[in-house]
C-alpha cells in the first residue's frame, strides 16, 4: 500500500513540475510543423499539429485524463494505477552493425483493482482528435493483456468497449473500481468464494516480474479454475516460460486456501510430466519458495504430508511391491494437476499416461502446451478444451520476448540426388547393401555414411571458425551412435581446440547418464566457456534451458510440427547481457524449410540461406530462391509421415552393429566424398511471411506500401523529425537504408533518391548534387547570413555529403567537428541571432535540399 501512495504522490508532483518546467533548448530544436501526408502521417503528424493547437497527448493526460482517474479512485490502495507502462521491449531487428530494438509498446493507463488483477486499459488521444480514434489500439492491448474493458478518451470524450457485452458506449465518467469489479465478478460468473481465490495475491519476484502475457495467463487460469471449471488448457510457445505461470498458478490456490476437494484445509497439487528435466527443473528452481512443503515421486512409498508433489508419468505408472501404480495414492489425493507438454501423450484416448488424469479426475487438471492445435494436439484440445490464453512463437518475437533467427539450408550431393550403391557393394561388416535409391529421410536410419557426415561436420567446424568457435551450440542428430559419430567427427576437426578444452564438443543422450547430465548443465551454465557444442538425439529437444544457445544444426528429419517447435525454443531465449539477441538454424535436412511452407507454422525466421558444399565441407555456390509454398495437404501429408519415422527412430535400439531397427537393417559406408552442393537463404518480412533476401525488391515493395507517389514520400522526407519516422517506418519492414545503399551500388546516392530510384525508376542523385543544385537554384539560403553563420551551415553540408541526412539533426549535428570546434549550441545559435532562427535557417536548408 505504501508503495501505491508513493506512486499517487509522485504522479502529483511530476504533473505540477511538467507543467511549470520550459523546455529545454535541445527539445525547442526538434520542433517541425509541416504537413505530413501518406500513410507515415499519422506517425509523426499528431506532434505537429499538437504544437498548432497548443496541447499534446501528454498535457491532455496531465490536465484531463489523470485527474478524472484520480477522482473515480484508482490510486486509492488497494488499487492501483499505472501510466505509461512499457508492456515490450520491442521487437529485435537486424541492422547492418548487428540488432537493435524496434518500437516497444506503451499503455497510456492500465487500471488494477488489486495490485495482481489488472482490469482495464485506458488509451488517451489528444483533445483535438476524438476518443473513437484511441478505440482500435485499446481494444488491443486489452486483448493481449486478456483484459475485459477498454477505454478511450480524449479528455473529454469517454468511450468504453465490453468484450463481456460486446459493446461499445459513451460514458460521462470514469467507472469506479468498485462498479468495475462488480461487473468482472458477474461476467466471469465468480461465486463469493471463487472470488476470494481471484483476489488472493502472487508471490512476486522483484529481480523477474511477470510479463504481460504470463500475468494475462495466470488470471485467466485463476480465474477459471476459482469458477469451478476442472480441465483448462494454455498454449504458450516453447521460451514464454510457462513454468513461471505455472508456479504464480500454484502459489496463489495455495495462499487463498482453495481446495477442489471439500473439507481439505490446503491443496496438494502435482506437477506432472514426461521427462526427468521437466520435474528435476521446476523443483529446484520456481518452485523453490515452496520449500519442505515439496516432494518428488521417485518410487517407493509416497508421503501424504506435503503439499507440492512432482513426478514423471514413469514413476506414477510404475509397477512391483515397492511401487504401485499411481504411488498408491488414492483418487482424491490432488486437487490440482498441472500437466507439462500435455501434448504429448497424456491426453491421447489410447495412451497408457492417459490412465494417471483418469485416476485423479477428481482434481481440477490444467493442460500447458506449446502446439497450437492441429491434428496432432487434436487430442489436447478434445480432453483440455478451448485455450484459456494464446501466446504464439511469432508473438513472441514480435514483442521482443523472444530471438529471432536465420536459416541457412544446407544440402550435400547425397541429400540434393540421393545416394545409390554400386552393383554388389559391401557395407563395413561384409555385407552386400540392397540396391536402392537412398534419400535423406533414410541417411543413419537404413544407411550410414561417413563421407555425408563427415562434410557436415566440416561444413559446421567452417561455419564456427568463420563465426564463433565457443557459440553454444546444439546438433540434433538421428539417433545416440549418429550423434558419437558427429562428436568424434567434430573433435577430429576442431583438435586445436580439443587439446585445450578436452569438452569442446560432447554427446548428451539418455546412454551418458549422470556424465551427460553434468555436461549439459556445464552446457547450460552462461559462464562456462564449454562444453560450446553438444551432439544429441531425442533427449534435448525440450526441457533444456540454455539461454546463450546460438547455433542449432538440424541433422536429422523433424516431420512432427511439436518437436519442431519445441528444437527451435532450444535457441529462443534472449540474454543481451551476454550479447545474444538472435540465433541461427542450420539445416542440413530440410527439415526447417518444409516446417517454414506449413501454413500452421507462427514463428518464421528472419532469413534462409541454401548453401551447397563439397567433400571437403567447403561451399560450392550460394543461391537465393523462394522455396516451394505446398498446400495445406501437401505439408500435412509429409509432416504426419515424417513423424511416424520420427517416432520408430526414436523408439528403436541398436542391438549389435548392424543390428535391426524396427525389422530393417542398418548398413555403414565408409568410403566414397560427399560435397554441400547448395545454400539458400530468405528472410521473414514484417507481415510474417518467409521471403527471400533481395534488398532491393524488398525495399521497394515496402516504400510503396507506405507511400503512393515520389512526392508523398517527398513531404515527409524534407525534416529530421519525420525523416527519422520514415526511417523507423522502414527498419519495421525490414529495410536497412545502409544495406540498401550497398545492395543497389549507390554509396554516394541521398538515401531519398535511393529510395525513389528502387521504388519508382527515378535517377539516383549524389549527396554532392544535391548540394550544387541547391546552391544554384537558391543562393538566398546563405547570403541572408553573415559569413560565421555560412560557415555553420557550409559545415553541416559538408557533413551531409560525408555521411548523409542524418548530419543535419538538430542538436547533434552540432556535437561533431568541425561544429563542436564553432562553440556550445547555444554560442553557434547566436551567430544566427538565436535557438530559433538557427532551428529555421537548417529548416529551410533542408527544405531546400529535397525542394526537387
Amino acid at each position: 500500500m505504501a508503495a501505491a501512495e508513493t506512486d499517487a504522490s509522485d504522479r502529483r508532483t511530476r504533473a505540477i513540475g511538467a507543467a511549470a518546467r520550459p523546455f529545454p533548448l535541445a527539445l525547442r530544436f526538434e520542433f517541425n510543423t509541416i504537413s505530413c501526408p501518406g500513410p507515415i502521417g499519422p506517425l509523426v503528424q499528431g506532434a505537429a499539429d499538437a504544437l498548432d493547437d497548443g496541447e499534446t497527448e501528454a498535457d491532455t493526460c496531465r490536465r484531463s485524463v489523470t485527474p478524472r482517474l484520480l477522482a473515480a479512485g484508482w490510486d486509492t490502495p488497494p488499487h492501483r494505477l499505472q501510466e505509461q507502462r512499457t508492456i515490450t521491449p520491442g521487437r529485435i531487428l537486424f541492422t547492418r552493425d548487428g540488432t537493435r530494438r524496434g518500437r516497444s509498446r506503451r499503455l497510456d493507463y492500465l487500471l488494477r483493482y488489486r495490485p495482481d488483477v489488472p482490469i482495464a486499459v485506458v488509451e488517451a488521444k489528444a483533445s483535438y482528435r476524438t476518443a473513437g480514434e484511441g478505440m482500435q489500439q485499446a481494444k488491443l492491448y486489452a486483448e493481449m493483456l486478456g483484459l475485459k474493458f477498454a477505454y478511450a478518451t480524449n479528455g473529454a470524450e469517454i468511450l468504453e468497449y465490453d468484450f463481456f457485452s460486446g459493446l461499445e458506449t459513451p460514458r460521462t465518467d470514469f467507472p469506479t473500481p468498485a462498479e468495475l469489479w462488480t461487473r468482472q465478478r458477474a461476467g466471469l460468473g465468480l461465486k463469493p468464494e471463487g472470488e476470494a481465490v481471484v483476489l488472493t495475491p502472487g508471490r512476486p519476484d522483484p529481480q523477474k516480474p511477470l510479463r504481460y502475457y504470463q500475468e494475462a495467463a495466470v488470471v485467466r487460469a485463476v480465474e477459471a479454475i476459482a469458477s469451478g471449471r476442472r480441465r483448462a488448457l494454455l498454449t504458450l510457445c516453447t521460451g514464454a516460460g510457462k513454468t513461471a505461470i505455472a508456479f504464480q498458478i500454484a502459489w496463489r490456490l495455495h495462499a487463498a486456501r482453495w481446495t477442489a476437494i471439500p473439507g481439505r484445509l490446503r491443496a496438494r497439487v502435482l506437477f506432472l510430466a514426461d521427462r526427468d528435466v521437466l520435474v528435476k527443473d521446476p523443483y529446484n528452481r520456481d518452485f523453490a519458495p515452496f520449500g519442505t512443503a515439496r516432494h518428488r515421486i521417485l518410487g517407493g512409498s509416497t508421503p501424504t504430508s506435503r503439499e507440492v508433489y512432482f513426478s514423471t508419468y514413469q514413476a506414477l505408472l510404475s509397477e512391483g511391491d515397492d511401487a504401485p501404480p499411481f504411488a498408491g495414492l488414492p483418487p482424491d489425493f490432488f486437487d490440482l494437476v498441472i500437466v507439462d507438454e500435455c501434448h504429448r501423450g497424456s491426453s491421447r484416448a489410447d495412451s497408457a499416461w492417459r490412465a494417471i488424469l483418469e485416476h485423479f479426475a477428481p482434481a481440477a487438471q490444467l493442460g500447458m502446451t506449446a502446439t497450437p492445435l492441429r491434428d496432432e494436439a487434436r487430442d489436447t484440445y478434445a480432453y483440455f478444451g478451448e485455450p484459456l490464453y494464446v501466446y504464439s512463437l511469432r508473438q513472441g518475437i514480435e514483442d521482443g520476448y523472444l530471438a529471432p533467427y536465420k536459416v541457412r539450408r544446407v544440402i550435400t550431393d547425397y541429400d540434393a540426388t540421393g545416394w545409390r550403391p554400386t552393383q554388389g557393394e559391401l557395407d563395413r561388416y561384409g555385407r552386400e547393401i540392397p540396391d536402392e535409391e537412398y534419400q535423406t529421410k533414410d541417411f543413419e536410419r537404413i544407411v550410414a555414411l561417413r563421407a555425408r557426415t563427415e562434410a557436415i561436420a566440416r561444413h559446421l567446424t567452417d561455419y564456427l571458425k568463420a563465426t564463433d568457435r565457443f557459440a553454444k551450440t546444439l546438433v540434433f542428430c538421428v539417433d545416440q551412435e549418429h550423434a558419437d559419430e558427429m562428436r568424434r567427427a567434430l573433435a577430429n576437426l576442431n583438435a586445436d581446440l580439443m587439446a585445450q578444452h578436452p569438452n569442446w564438443v560432447c554427446r548428451v543422450t539418455a546412454d551418458e547418464g549422470d556424465i551427460g547430465r553434468a555436461r549439459l548443465e556445464e552446457f547450460q551454465d552462461v559462464d562456462r566457456l564449454t562444453p560450446a557444442v553438444l551432439t544429441t538425439s531425442q533427449m534435448l529437444t525440450t526441457g533444456v534451458d540454455a539461454p546463450t544457445v546460438r547455433n542449432l544444426a538440424l541433422v536429422r528429419v523433424v516431420g512432427s510440427m511439436s518437436e519442431f517447435k519445441q528444437i527451435i525454443g532450444r535457441g529462443t531465449r534472449v540474454r543481451e547481457d551476454y550479447g545474444k539477441t538472435w540465433f541461427t538454424i542450420l539445416d542440413y535436412t530440410g527439415t526447417a524449410t518444409a516446417n517454414f511452407a506449413d501454413p500452421q507454422f507462427d514463428g518464421d525466421p528472419v532469413a534462409v540461406t541454401v548453401t551447397e558444399i563439397g567433400a571437403d565441407g567447403a561451399v560450392k555456390s550460394e543461391q537465393e530462391i523462394v522455396p516451394e509454398q505446398r498446400d495445406g495437404e501437401g505439408a500435412a501429408e509429409e509432416t504426419q509421415r515424417a513423424a511416424a519415422e520420427d517416432g520408430a527412430r526414436a523408439a528403436a535400439q541398436i542391438l549389435t552393429p548392424g543390428g535391426d531397427r524396427q525389422g530393417r537393417t542398418k548398413y555403414y559406408v565408409d568410403t566414397g566424398t560427399a560435397a554441400i552442393v547448395h545454400q539458400q537463404e530468405l528472410e521473414l518480412d514484417a507481415s510474417g511471411q518467409l521471403r527471400v533476401r533481395r534488398v532491393v525488391d524488398h525495399t521497394r515493395d515496402a516504400v510503396r506500401s507506405l507511400f503512393p507517389t515520389p512526392t508523398a514520400l517527398r513531404a515527409s522526407w524534407g525534416l529530421a523529425d519525420k525523416r527519422q519516422a520514415v526511417t523507423e517506418a522502414l527498419a519495421e519492414r525490414g529495410v536497412d537504408l545502409h544495406e540498401l545503399a550497398e545492395a543497389a551500388g549507390q554509396p554516394e546516392a541521398d538515401p531519398f533518391d535511393l529510395l525513389c530510384h528502387v521504388a519508382w525508376g527515378t535517377p539516383p542523385r549524389t549527396r554532392r548534387e544535391r548540394v550544387e543544385a541547391l546552391k544554384r537554384r537558391n543562393p538566398a539560403v546563405f547570403e541572408r547570413f553573415g559569413p560565421e553563420a555560412r560557415a555553420v551551415l557550409d559545415a553541416l553540408l559538408n557533413r551531409y555529403v560525408a555521411r548523409g541526412p542524418q548530419e543535419l539533426r538538430l542538436p547533434e549535428g552540432l556535437k561533431v567537428e568541425p561544429l563542436s570546434s564553432m562553440g556550445n549550441p547555444l554560442e553557434i545559435a547566436a551567430r544566427f541571432g538565436g535557438p530559433e532562427a538557427l532551428r529555421r535557417a537548417v529548416e529551410e536548408l533542408q527544405e531546400g535540399l529535397y525542394a526537387a
